[in-house]
């Protein structure tokens, strides 16, 4: 194999891979696999704590990074993304498969299910023919024991030529033995032999002068047979990939350019396709993968699915599918918004206790009310009211979020969703980064990244927005309550309850309508293909979900939150108290928007305190009463009557709060989500569209509502 000989060169690998080495002498391990295999448990298993997380240099990719000691030698490991191929139709496949052959890792290890072991066969295959340095794991043996599979380790050892190691990582069995694997691997100790793909005779005979042509320019930098046949098939990543890594340009090659013409007339002449070539390529990898599993795998009950079958014949039956999704995310949130009150309101009393003391400390030091307004009143209140709002709920709805995950409901969800999305031209995936907008837009934003597609991946970023984030749950929540349902008595909360889900199916309506609008006019294109797996259902780790969704998500998404939001409290603080004539900035800014606002069933005041709400959704109602008491720091009213009687007071009718809901529904993205917009897309451009797109779409929806409104004498 190619890469048997060469030294690894931690420096380069290092400058390339971004892989955060403390000594020359650490070994680099890469931990490759499909989705599902329990690729991250391995993971985690073996680095505990000592966990790294970025990006890959230039990627939106997850790049996790992780260390182990065995044997005194310590251990680097790296866990690429999660993928079915290495064929680099997507940023993920091409990232991975850099890394295994730019990067030259001492040994790979590539996680199996010993449940669905021909499918994960397919990957191991594809590794195997760029590297022999690999120890396939055998993962989820517990599981297979559960369901009667056996699998033969022995055997199928032989049969790829490399080590195999079982494991059941949920339980660290296996792991020691892995790690001993890894060893013997990265240090030479076994001289493994793969197993060779028989790919179909008349394509080997065609390409063979191109592998010379490749042997002489690469020699043993990679494997050239491998090469030579993904460059017959117009991997162009690859070549760019090769002049990024080798510096070699393949395309200013006159000899190799010449062959891999000539192979494409001889294709022709032996009636071959060559938009079929890939076909043919993945025909003999899977038929390779079909032998090697009927030979070391055994049913003991060949049923022994059929209890998930049976449970997606509902859940993702074309009668039952969507009818059961929306009663689970109407639970979610039930538990999301009733279970967030107390600990929300625990919360903000106990940062305004500390803000009593901080006022306490200012008086005591003898600090300028100008300096007490802005640090405490401006700054720190406004910092308050984000955490104590936010908080709770995406403590609460990620990880009951994270849970659907856990199970393998989420692939359901995009299953369910999937022929909406492709009449609407996006992405079936774009279902579950939807989903993720419903706690948080931004960490929706950062959810795309699963979507393979550039363009898909952009059409799913824009409109994410047009899902309602916990942040402007309070809004929709507080007005359906006292303007919609507060006439139907006892029936009160179902009629509040209904009023909120319909404008969340509202913003799911518009979201497919601008992914159509947006892919039939700025971001032209046919819906990709992409493999959906529905895995196993099984018992959720609980642990791994609250840590998984408290850090990586929530306190991810809270900390963008504070950074935008703290500033956001001076300007609002000093908008509040500069006087100018006999009204401040904020009166006057409000008076200036009002003949507008009002074309579009609002006020003023209200959508100022939208254009101030900018950092955070959960300011925008405080803003709004602040405006109206003519205050000059954030406060909120003791009760939802009180609340109503003000914004009566001040001209509002059913009409306004039903136009301050779609408005809350469509507008500008919040800061955090900007931010996070500007750091995945790496472009203004795109950012700005994602600010434009959703404002535009509220205001003209805004404005169609109210003036039919006041068309037919509705007021």
């Amino acid at each position: 194999m190619g890469l048997t000989n060469q030294s690894t060169g931690t420096g380069a690998l290092k400058e390339m891979f971004e892989v955060q080495l403390e000594s020359p002498d650490d070994i680099i391990i890469a931990l490759a696999g499909n989705p599902n295999t329990g690729k991250s448990t391995v993971f985690n298993s073996l680095t505990g704590l000592n966990q790294h997380t970025g990006n890959w240099p230039g990627k939106t990719v997850t790049n996790a990074q992780g260390k182990y000691t065995y044997e005194d030698k310590k251990y680097i490991l790296v866990d690429l993304p999660g993928t079915y191929s290495l064929l680099a139709s997507s940023v993920e496949e091409q990232v991975a498969r850099d890394f295994i052959l730019f990067g030259n890792p001492h040994a790979t290890v590539v996680v199996l299910d010993a449940t669905c072991l021909e499918r994960n066969l397919n990957l191991a295959l594809q590794i195997l023919e760029i590297t022999d340095k690999v120890v396939v794991c055998v993962n989820l043996l517990d599981e297979a024991r559960r369901k009667k599979i056996n699998v033969d380790l022995k055997k199928l050892s032989k049969h790829l030529g490399v080590p195999v190691i079982g494991t059941s990582a949920r339980n660290g069995k296996g792991l020691d033995d892995l790690k001993e694997a890894v060893r013997k691997v990265a240090q030479g100790e076994i001289n493994s032999e793969p197993v060779k793909i028989k790919y179909n005779h008349q394509l080997k005979k065609t390409i063979q002068e191109i592998e010379l042509e490749m042997k002489r320019i690469v020699g043993n930098k990679l494997n050239y047979e491998w090469a030579a046949l993904r460059l017959v098939d117009g991997d162009d990543m690859l070549l760019e990939s090769m002049n990024d890594y080798l510096k070699f340009d393949l395309r200013k090659d006159e000899l190799l350019q010449n062959k891999l013409s000539d192979a494409q007339i001889i294709f022709k002449e032996t009636n071959i396709d060559i938009n079929d070539l890939r076909d043919y390529i993945v025909s003999d990898i899977v038929k390779t993968a079909e032998t090697i599993s009927s030979q070391v795998v055994t049913y003991e009950n060949k049923m022994y699915n059929q209890l998930d079958r049976k449970i997606d014949s509902y859940l993702t039956s074309r009668t039952f599918g969507i009818p059961i999704m929306l009663g689970l995310l109407g639970i979610i949130f039930w538990l999301t918004i009733e279970g967030s009150n107390i600990p929300s309101a625990l919360l903000a009393n106990g940062l305004f206790w500390i803000e009593d003391h901080l006022t306490a400390l200012f008086i005591w030091i003898g600090a300028p009310d100008w300096v007490h307004g802005i640090l405490v009143l401006g700054m720190y209140r406004t910092l308050a009211w984000v955490v104590s709002v936010m908080l709770p709920p995406m403590a609460i709805f990620f990880p009951l979020f994270t849970l659907l995950e856990d199970l393998g409901y989420l692939p359901r969800v995009a299953f369910n969703l999937d022929h909406f999305f492709k009449k609407a031209c996006a992405h079936g995936k774009q279902a579950l980064t939807m989903c993720m907008g419903f706690g948080c837009n931004a960490a929706g934003v950062v959810a795309c990244r699963i979507i393979d597609s550039p363009r898909e991946r952009l059409i799913a970023t824009i409109t994410n927005n047009f899902v309602p984030c916990n942040g402007r749950f309070p809004t929709l929540i507080a007005l359906s309550t006292i303007f919609i349902a507060g006439a139907a008595g006892g029936f009160s909360s179902v009629i509040a309850t209904l009023a909120v889900l319909g404008t969340i199916v509202l913003g799911i309506v518009i979201t497919l309508f601008i992914s159509k609008l947006l892919s039939k006019t700025l971001l032209k294109g046919l819906p990709s293909s992409f493999t959906l797996e529905l895995p196993p259902y099984r018992k959720p780790q609980v642990g791994r979900i609250i840590i998984h969704s408290i850090f990586d998500r929530t306190l991810f998404v809270l900390g963008r939150a504070a950074a935008v939001a703290a500033p956001a409290g001076l300007v609002i603080w000093l908008m509040a108290n500069i006087i100018i004539g006999d009204a401040s900035i904020l009166t006057h800014c409000a008076l200036f928007l009002d003949p507008f606002a009002k074309l579009i069933g609002l006020d003023g005041y209200i959508l100022m305190a939208f254009i101030l709400g900018l950092p955070a959704n959960e300011i925008v109602i405080p803003i709004l009463i602040m405006g109206y008491m003519s205050k000059g720091a954030l406060l909120e009213l003791g009760s939802l009557n009180q609340m109503k009687q003000l914004f009566v007071n001040n001209g509002w009718t059913p009409l306004t709060a039903v136009c301050t809901m779609l408005f809350a529904l469509n507008h500008w993205p919040c800061g955090t989500t900007l931010w996070t917009i500007r750091k995945e897309t790496q472009s203004l451009k795109w950012t700005w569209l994602s600010f434009i797109v959703p404002t535009v779409t509220g205001i003209v929806v805004c404005f169609i509502v109210a003036q039919g409104a006041r068309l037919i004498g509705i007021v």
